[in-house]
């Protein structure tokens, strides 16, 4: 007996060993911090055939998966294909001058190691700027079965542009405090990217986001942090601020109701009579992506949620077309 319990112990030590390594090299990073945050200059050399009126469109991407997002079911190659090509169809045609991302993968397992933002880009946009927000060696979510694990993860926001884009930020907002330490080692970061494009030679303020989803108290604070930085720049520069909030508009409480309320802030493709949901795609009943700027420097000609694009992603891209005063 004495013989069971000693060589028990030792392969529960050995076990408690093993789980330790994994967890400290899954958890680890694959790139260093300084790719974190990149501005490219492409090499489409496309001249933008329009120079009077820009569009900009906000996409939550998904990372391509469409409705299987984050579920545990089995994702082909052939469904990631199929969304992209369906993602390059719509964009050629709707011909967009710059596009935000969120939950674009750059060199991900789950997504089969495509990097969706040179894919996209291709189309002719001459600009981007990437902001990293979740880098993990290997991700073991979603946690069953185990073939399901997204395994190595590079994902984040991007912004691409046919127009230069300049002085990059990348502002990485409250984490969600009440997370044990085994479950914050794998969670994304999520970010205020903030980068200038320059549209005739004027420099707009572009802050693209992605709140919170699941703790409120986290996402309220993550607001508050976008706010700031907003208020910053709202009175200097044409500001355009975008993405996707996590915050229902029928909801009275939600953090969204400021921005509603707020003096001088336009909001793109948005009706309380008609709000135009944009989650989810396949029966989608509420809006969370948004498109705001300032009234007094960004003239609004139009906006529309982008239905065509379908179940690329769970959610749906909202466009604003747009002079400059």
């Amino acid at each position: 007996m004495k013989q069971f319990v000693k060589y028990f112990l030792r392969f529960l030590v050995i076990i408690i060993i093993a789980f330790i390594a994994f967890f400290f090299w899954a958890s680890s990073s694959t790139l260093n911090s300084t790719e974190y945050k990149v501005v490219s200059e492409l090499e489409n050399k496309v001249k933008p055939e329009n120079d009077t009126i820009f569009s900009i469109v906000t996409y939550n991407i998904g990372y391509l998966s469409g409705m299987t997002n984050n579920r545990a079911i089995e994702k082909p190659k052939q469904l990631f294909d199929n969304n992209m090509n369906k993602v390059l169809l719509e964009t050629k045609n709707v011909n967009p001058d710059i596009i935000a991302f969120q939950e674009i993968d750059y060199n991900a397992s789950r997504s089969y190691n495509v990097n969706q933002e040179t894919e996209i880009a291709a189309l002719g946009f001459n600009y981007a700027a990437r902001a990293v927000n979740w880098d993990e060696r290997y991700l073991p979510f979603p946690y069953w079965p185990i073939k399901m694990h997204f395994g190595k993860v590079v994902s984040g926001q991007s912004i691409i542009s046919k127009y230069p884009l300049k002085e990059h930020q990348r502002i990485v907002l409250q984490r969600v405090e009440s997370e044990p330490f085994y479950r914050d080692a794998f969670y994304l970061e999520r970010l205020a990217q903030v980068v200038k494009v320059v549209l005739n030679g004027q420099e707009v303020v572009l802050i693209n986001i992605h709140l919170e989803a699941f703790d409120k108290a986290t996402r309220v604070n993550q607001f508050e942090e976008v706010l700031a930085i907003f208020n910053k720049y709202k009175n200097d520069y044409p500001t355009i601020l975008l993405g996707d909030f996590n915050s229902r508009a029928r909801d009275k409480d939600a953090v969204i109701q400021k921005m509603f309320a707020m003096k001088g802030i336009g909001n793109a493709a948005f009706d309380m009579n008609n709000l135009g949901n944009t989650f989810d795609t396949k029966n989608p009943f509420e809006r969370i992506d948004y498109i705001f700027y300032t009234k007094n420097s960004i003239e609004y000609i139009s906006g529309k949620v982008l239905n065509q694009f379908e179940q690329a992603s769970d959610h749906l891209p909202v466009e604003m077309q747009f002079k400059l005063k």
